[in-house]
C-alpha cells in the first residue's frame, strides 16, 4: 500500500527522503532503549515497525487509519494492531506497557492532556514514554493538519504534569541536513510572500489543508529537481540525539512514570 501526501511523508517518494529520513530515526534510537511490552500510540504505515519489533518481547500498535492497520496485522501476525481514537485507551488496563512510543503524533492531538495522561496509565510503574514532535521554533509556516506545535519549556513543563522524571533532548543534524532546511525555509518564504493578507494564520485549518498539500508536494519537487544529490544523499544516520532540544529540528522527550 503507498501513501503519499507530505504529511504521512513516503520512503518511496524520491523529494520525501530528508523528511523520512528524519522521522525514521528516532526508532534506530528508540530500539536501543526498549524491551519487554512496547506499545506505538500512531504507529502509521509502519515506518518504524520492524525495528521497534526486534527490540521488544511484544509491539502493539495502534493508528485510525484501518486500511494501514490490517495490512500491518496481516504483515506481523505475532503482534499486535488496533484502531485507535486517541487519547482514548480505555481497551488497556494500568500498568501493561514497558514502553510507550509516540513520534510526531502529539501535535495532531486535541486533549494533548490526556493524551499523556493515558499513556502514564497503561505504563507500568518505571515504564518510560519515548516522545518526538516538531520544534515549533523551527517550523516554516502554519501546518493545518497540527492542533499546535510547542516550545521547549512548553512541552518540557506538560510532561512534567504526568511524568517523574523528563528528560529533555533533541533531534539535530549534521551539515547536510541544515543546509537542506535553509534551502527549503528560502523556498518557502518565496511562496509565502504571496500570502500578504496572512490567510495561513486566518482560515480554518480544514480549508488549507488542500492548498498547503498542493503548495508543499510542489516545493519538495522543486528542491529534488534543484538539488537532487543533497536531497537523495541525506540519511537516517545524518541525525542524531541532541541535548540542546531548543537547537534540534524535533524534541526527543523521554519521560518516566
Amino acid at each position: 500500500m503507498s501513501y503519499a501526501t507530505t504529511e504521512i511523508t513516503s520512503a518511496e517518494i524520491a523529494s520525501d527522503n530528508p523528511v523520512h529520513q528524519r522521522l525514521y530515526f528516532p526508532y534506530e534510537e528508540a530500539s536501543k532503549m526498549i524491551n519487554g511490552k512496547v506499545l506505538e500510540l500512531g504507529c502509521g504505515w509502519g515506518r518504524g515497525v520492524e525495528k521497534l519489533i526486534s527490540a521488544a518481547n511484544h509491539y502493539t500498535g495502534l493508528d485510525k487509519n484501518t486500511e494501514l492497520i490490517k495490512a500491518l496485522q496481516a504483515k506481523y501476525p505475532e503482534h499486535t494492531f488496533k484502531t485507535a481514537n486517541f487519547p482514548d485507551l480505555s481497551d488497556f488496563e494500568d500498568n501493561t506497557f514497558d514502553y510507550v512510543v509516540t513520534f510526531q503524533v502529539i501535535e495532531h492531538i486535541q486533549d494533548d492532556k490526556k493524551f499523556l495522561a493515558e499513556a502514564h496509565r497503561v505504563l507500568k510503574p518505571g515504564g518510560k514514554i519515548i516522545l518526538t514532535t516538531v520544534n515549533k521554533k523551527f517550523s516554516l509556516s502554519r501546518n493545518p493538519w497540527h492542533v499546535r506545535e510547542y516550545h521547549t519549556l512548553e512541552l518540557k513543563n506538560l510532561m512534567e504534569s504526568y511524568f517523574s522524571i523528563v528528560d529533555t533532548m533533541g533531534v539535530n543534524g549534521n551539515e547536510k541536513v541544515w543546509d537542506y532546511y535553509e534551502k527549503n525555509k528560502i523556498s518557502v518564504q518565496k511562496l509565502m510572500q504571496w500570502d500578504v493578507l496572512d490567510l495561513q494564520h486566518k482560515l480554518p485549518s480544514w480549508l488549507l489543508r488542500i492548498p498547503y498539500e498542493y503548495m508543499n508536494r510542489k516545493n519538495r519537487n522543486k528542491l529534488m529537481i534543484e538539488k537532487n544529490t543533497e536531497v537523495s544523499d541525506i540519511d537516517w544516520k545524518d541525525y542524531y540525539v541532541c541535548l540542546k532540544p531548543d537547537e534540534s529540528l524535533d524534541f526527543y522527550f523521554v519521560g518516566t512514570k
